[in-house]
């Protein structure tokens, strides 16, 4: 594993608490792309790639948070509602849980897969608990690249969640991924805007309701 890329520190988990609180937009060209449903989404340029990193604030109603975040980390459900999952499962290695993510692409493009690491915590924030969620892409010897998919190896997921106060989760997500290859800019589109705008169906028990972000114009 590549050194420190499976560690996330303390303040990397307060980070991502405080933006929950207050959105850190100032000091860079954040965009706003949408505004949807009690949902915002900013997007900034990466200049070295030409692609977007997208920052997510809102609050999902009838949603709630702990449920949310347990959802989140699901994986076996994940492959149950998500069309475009080829193959997913985790693998301790090296005494950190490796996540395998094969993501099926539109014909002719390669699918990609993703090697990452993910850690979940609970933080206190002025007596309310908040799940805090980090993941990244890592190197793993156990995960070898395989022929005819492009590895992804520029990743990078930061997810917070608390209770709006009734039933509904107030959320903060930051998204960046590099799919690598020279694909053309919709397809690179249409992966964000699929990764931001779904948001997993609860289990068929809960009384939540599947929130989706309607970025069809973005």
């Amino acid at each position: 594993m590549d050194p420190g890329a499976g560690a996330f520190s303390e303040e990397q988990f307060r980070e991502a608490c405080a933006e929950l609180q207050r959105p850190a937009l100032s000091g860079a060209a954040w965009e706003l792309l949408v505004e949807t449903q009690g949902i915002s989404v900013y997007r900034l340029l990466d200049q070295q790639t030409g692609l977007y990193a997208y920052k997510v604030f809102g609050v999902l109603e009838d949603c709630l948070p702990d449920l949310l975040a347990d959802v989140y980390m699901d994986l076996a459900y994940r492959k149950q509602w998500d069309q475009y999952v080829k193959e997913l499962y985790e693998k301790e290695c090296s005494g950190e849980t490796v996540v395998y993510w094969q993501v099926k692409y539109p014909f002719p493009m390669s699918n990609r897969d993703y090697v990452y690491v993910r850690q979940r915590q609970e933080l206190d924030f002025e007596g309310q608990k908040v799940h805090v969620i980090l993941a990244q892409s890592t190197s793993e010897p156990q995960f070898p690249e395989k022929s005819g998919v492009i590895r992804v190896k520029h990743y990078k997921q930061r997810l917070a969640i608390q209770s709006d106060g009734k039933r509904g989760s107030k959320v903060f997500m930051y998204y960046f991924d590099n799919p690598g290859g020279q694909i053309p800019s919709w397809v690179i589109n249409w992966a964000a805007k699929r990764e931001l705008k779904e948001t997993p169906p609860p289990p068929p028990k809960g009384p939540q309701k599947q929130k989706q972000l309607d970025l069809d114009t973005c």
